[in-house]
């Protein structure tokens, strides 16, 4: 499906993207604290709307 070189560059892309999100996290940690203080809230707001869509889905669906 892949050639080995495409994997290598796959998986070499997604080591790296992950090392530099780690390492830009950290680096503005304190600013994210600072400036985002209620974006957990919103996050579970956004999660609690995807999971009424899907039971409002599941309960109208005709049998």
């Amino acid at each position: 499906m892949f050639s080995q070189g495409q994997l290598l560059f796959a998986i070499f892309f997604v080591i790296a993207f992950v090392v530099l999100m780690i390492f830009s996290y950290r680096k503005d940690i304190k600013l994210h604290r600072k400036y985002y203080k209620g974006s957990l809230y919103i996050l579970l707001g956004f999660i609690v709307f995807i999971v009424l869509l899907f039971a409002l889905k599941i309960y109208l669906q005709p049998e």
